[in-house]
């Protein structure tokens, strides 16, 4: 019998012509997206921060587009981006078959990339509104942590650090001391030095200086010698390290000593379920029909205290605040209640306990301050038990943006023998106090009038599947779990970078289904 039949296969074939890796490409694949976007685009100022001179640079247009769809692929390795450019024919062709090495990939990246990146992002967003993609009048806000490129086991509280400060300063005070108690009065060394709790880096510096001008004089003084080695060994390094580490630090409770912008937060996905803490950040995104508008990168780990610097930084791409305004219980706090009304912007954000107060039980529970009694004349409340609350004292707060919000304090004399205590009282607790915030609470009312209403409910819904989907896509479908670059101008940049990458996916799929289902432009668009 006949062998069986095979398609020739001439792997050294000559051929006439060179091929045409445009051949390769697809019409409408992701490649192509990518080449029409970026060619679009105005890069005058990427151009800018090329400075001249020396060995002519690779065009930015071309490095653009290569970092482009390496995030939109799911390749974020300076490394195996270099590798894609000599092996993968959509790298090869975006490149007119230009290898790169990992250092020119990573130099444009992090160095030139950087500068020109936030407009450059400001553009597509723009384009995908001129093609109908996003409205820019509604927005969707959400935030997640990611892990930072930094060691898990190497950390800086501030209450340690502070502590520590605080132990060694009374050290160099008894050591400043216990010298001038060798000396008669009018040889003493530390005269005119600051008292011990007050003793800064600087001052320990002058300690030593004190002490070399006076071995000058006695250098054969064993407890001098012995000071000065204290010193400039142990306390001088000890008490910089520690002000660094405040410094760097500035309002946060704790640092990563492998990336110091970096803070140390609870990450929810930890794969024991246990919630451990490790070096990361908190990123903001802003969403319309799950394309990013705008993205930024916090140091705080709650996301309240990042809904204002998240949406200052959007007006200042956008120039405005959308109109509509969505996001959870999170941000629903009296600050960005009012920050949000002063932009003009409806915001619906719900608070901590909206929920709660759409159940039937909370309207009917006797020990919700909601349902008691008030009395403006006597300014007064009656509990459901009948124990009457009386005015004590104004309290007032600062958030950590330096927002002021005044609450007034009431409270029961008595508790005791009323049939609501068990329910009303927390555990060691003998008296109810409340605190109640006018403008805190007439921000609510307002928030969940338009939470219940129709368009409310539509748009609760909407925000789950919109915000959340990109996180969901972009952490387990393309595994974006830690970031690969270091410091926060850095890691707010790749995570653009990133959601540029989404954007460009998401905008590939939709030509792709476009194409494959053709519809009027209008329903297109």
């Amino acid at each position: 019998m006949p062998g069986p039949a095979f398609k020739p296969y001439r792997q050294n074939q000559l051929r006439l012509l060179p091929l045409d890796l445009s051949e390769m490409v697809p019409e409408n694949h992701m490649a192509r997206v990518v080449d029409e976007v970026v060619e679009s685009l105005d890069l005058s100022a990427l151009r800018s921060l090329y400075p001249g001179g020396g060995a002519p640079a690779y065009d930015p247009r071309m490095m653009l587009k290569v970092v482009v769809y390496a995030y939109a692929s799911g390749v974020y390795s300076s490394r195996k981006i270099a590798e894609a450019t000599r092996s993968n024919v959509y790298f090869l062709w975006l490149t007119g078959c230009t290898p790169l090495d990992h250092m020119t990939v990573n130099r444009f990246r992090t160095e030139r990339l950087r500068g020109a990146f936030e407009d450059i992002f400001t553009d597509v967003v723009l384009m995908l509104a001129e093609l109908g993609h996003v409205t820019l009048d509604t927005y969707f806000l959400d935030g997640t942590k990611i892990e930072a490129n930094a060691s898990r086991y190497t950390f800086t509280w501030r209450k340690s650090t502070e502590k520590n400060r605080e132990k060694l300063r009374a050290r160099v005070g008894a050591l400043m001391d216990e010298i001038d108690d060798l000396n008669d009065e009018e040889d003493r060394l530390f005269d005119g030095m600051p008292e011990p709790g007050e003793v800064t880096a600087g001052d320990v510096e002058e300690v030593a200086r004190r002490i070399n001008e006076r071995l000058k004089k006695a250098p054969r003084d064993g407890a001098l010698k012995k000071a000065k080695r204290l010193v400039e060994e142990d306390y001088l390094p000890r008490m910089q390290r520690y002000e660094r580490d405040l410094a760097d630090m500035g309002g946060r409770r704790s640092l990563s000593k492998t990336d110091r912008d970096a803070t140390f937060m609870r990450m929810k996905e930890d794969r024991m379920g246990n919630g451990q803490l490790k070096a990361g950040y908190n990123v903001q995104n802003g969403t319309e029909n799950q394309f990013v508008v705008h993205a930024t990168v916090h140091q705080r780990p709650g996301d309240t205290a990042c809904l204002k610097p998240h949406v200052e930084s959007l007006k200042r791409s956008l120039g405005h605040v959308p109109a509509t305004f969505v996001a959870d219980a999170g941000y629903g706090s009296e600050e960005n209640y009012d920050y949000l009304e002063g932009e003009g912007s409806e915001a619906f954000v719900k608070y901590n306990t909206f929920h709660g107060e759409q159940k039937k039980s909370f309207a009917q529970d006797p020990a919700q301050p909601a349902n008691w009694e008030y009395d403006a004349d006597s300014d007064e409340y009656r509990c459901g038990g009948g124990r009457v609350l009386a005015f004590e004292r104004e309290r007032k707060d600062v958030s950590e943006l330096g927002y002021e919000s005044t609450a007034r304090v009431y409270g029961c004399p008595d508790c005791s023998g009323c049939a609501l205590a068990a329910k009303c009282l927390k555990p060691g607790q003998e008296s109810r106090r409340i605190h109640v915030n006018p403008r805190r609470d007439e921000l609510r009312k307002r928030a969940a009038e338009r939470l219940t209403s129709d368009e409310g409910v539509v748009l609760r819904r909407r925000r789950s599947t919109d915000v959340e989907t990109v996180f969901g896509d972009v952490k387990r479908n393309w595994g974006f779990r830690r970031f690969t670059l270091r410091g926060i101008e850095k890691v707010a940049h790749e995570w653009r970078l990133l959601m540029m990458g989404h954007n460009i996916r998401k905008l590939a799929r939709k030509i792709a289904g476009a194409a494959a289902n053709p519809a009027p432009a209008a329903a297109i668009a």
